[in-house]
């Protein structure tokens, strides 16, 4: 796992370069941010319980045979499985925030998740639709101008969605 600025020295030095002026910017651009980044991994984190609760019941008010007899999330033991799982996306997702690179998303969580659902017989599908769930509620706690620092929070929200994207993708 790196971090961004680890990432942009690995790459530079890989290439036996020095890091370019859009590099720098960049980088001083996501230390400007920082602030920004760190309200909003803190607001998600402090919401994750909701976060979770509410994007499984509108999941299973939307698919309601996901909780039926027979359904994949059927009995509290695996109803306790699909909430973790989406816990651990979000925890996930929130690691990539807070770095400002998705490699620890992808590496910890995303790697293999498509296929482990497979051999599980879980629909992906409903799960990239929980991850959707989630994002539209991270989204409005990064947009939600209270408690977060002043200025346009356009970019971190598009990074935010990115995240949440690639984790829907991954299990689709």
């Amino acid at each position: 796992m790196l971090d961004a600025f680890a990432k942009v020295v690995s790459q530079a030095d890989a290439r036996g370069e020095y890091l370019s002026g859009a590099q720098l910017d960049a980088l001083t651009n996501m230390v400007k941010e920082g602030n920004k980044r760190m309200d909003t991994v803190n607001r998600i984190t402090s919401n994750a319980s909701t976060i979770v609760a509410n994007a499984a019941r509108e999941l299973f008010a939307e698919q309601p045979q996901l909780i039926a007899p027979g359904g994949n999330a059927y009995t509290n033991r695996r109803m306790a499985a699909c909430l973790r799982d989406m816990e651990i996306i979000l925890r996930y997702v929130t690691y990539a925030i807070f770095t400002g690179d998705a490699s620890v998303l992808d590496d910890r969580c995303l790697n293999g998740l498509r296929e482990t659902y497979l051999a599980l017989g879980t629909p992906g599908a409903s799960v990239a639709t929980g991850v959707q769930k989630m994002k539209d509620a991270a989204l409005a706690i990064v947009n939600d101008p209270n408690g977060i620092t002043r200025g346009d929070c356009s970019a971190i929200a598009a990074e935010v969605a990115s995240y949440f994207d690639r984790a829907a993708g991954a299990v689709a």
